[in-house]
């Protein structure tokens, strides 16, 4: 029976099963293993997350909707065959800078995009990068196992390059300020040993000023950048306008009025 095999793996706490894993555990054909598994569906037991892919709503987080995402998400790459880390607001949140209470999950996975999930209450944004990093994944423990994250200094750089999709710098700068407080210097010289887009990091050094000039670790990245050709460039990336001149050491042009909420 397919609820026996669920019994298991909370039993375990593994909160996550496929299709493919659960065919060869009961002794019954696959029609009526679908027909169960609707049943569950019906019942709120389990969500057909992905297809052959279903999570278990257990009592404790039955009238969320959803599970917490670090408890099926390794378990659900694993499936897809694909890389990824949580990041973006969802890493922050892991790292105490949870100003912003997104209701939304984001994860970082490499190309080609999946496509979003938006089913009950469970709301997952896939973002996407063809430079996969070689270092600044760190992997968390969960009640299920564990999971792969983005370390504080690469979430600051995601939030920042992919500002225009998460809702604009003004909508971050909190997290933002709460995330620095878990970059450490190691963190962010592991960041600039791999990461390539200058742009990304003109507008971090440029941020961390603005926020606390006597922040050392903006120190870091203009080492790393003052050896290197850098252009101007805009704070918010628009291609309706072009950088004007700009008498910053970073050759920012602020074309945003920076506002905190925090």
């Amino acid at each position: 029976m397919v609820a026996a095999y669920i019994k298991k793996l909370l039993a375990i706490e593994q909160y996550s099963f496929s299709m493919e894993e659960l065919l060869p555990k009961t002794d019954k054909g696959k029609t009526a293993i679908i027909r169960e598994l609707a049943r569950l569906i019906e019942k709120n037991e389990i969500i057909n997350l992905r297809q052959g892919f279903y999570i278990i709503l257990t009592p404790r987080y039955s009238s969320f909707g959803k599970l917490p995402i670090n408890l099926y998400i390794d378990k659900l790459f694993d499936y897809l065959g694909r890389e990824y880390y949580l990041g973006f607001y969802s890493a922050a949140k892991v790292y105490g800078a949870s100003h912003q209470q997104a209701q939304r999950d984001y994860i970082m996975t490499a190309t080609p995009k999946l496509l979003d999930i938006q089913k009950s209450a469970i709301d997952i944004r896939f973002l996407t990068t063809s430079a996969w990093p070689k270092k600044s994944i760190l992997s968390k423990k969960s009640d299920a196992g564990t999971y792969h994250i983005s370390s504080p200094a690469l979430t600051l750089a995601d939030l920042i390059h992919y500002q225009n999709k998460l809702g604009g710098l003004n909508r971050m700068l909190s997290t933002i300020e709460e995330l620095l407080e878990e970059v450490t210097p190691n963190d962010l010289e592991d960041l600039l040993s791999w990461y390539g887009n200058k742009a990304t990091l003109q507008r971090l050094g440029f941020l961390l000023d603005e926020i606390d000039q006597e922040n050392s670790l903006s120190g870091l990245i203009f080492q790393h950048l003052k050896n290197q050709k850098i252009h101007p460039i805009l704070l918010k990336p628009t291609n309706q306008q072009r950088p004007g001149s700009v008498n910053n050491k970073w050759k920012v042009d602020a074309n945003l009025k920076l506002e905190t909420d925090l």
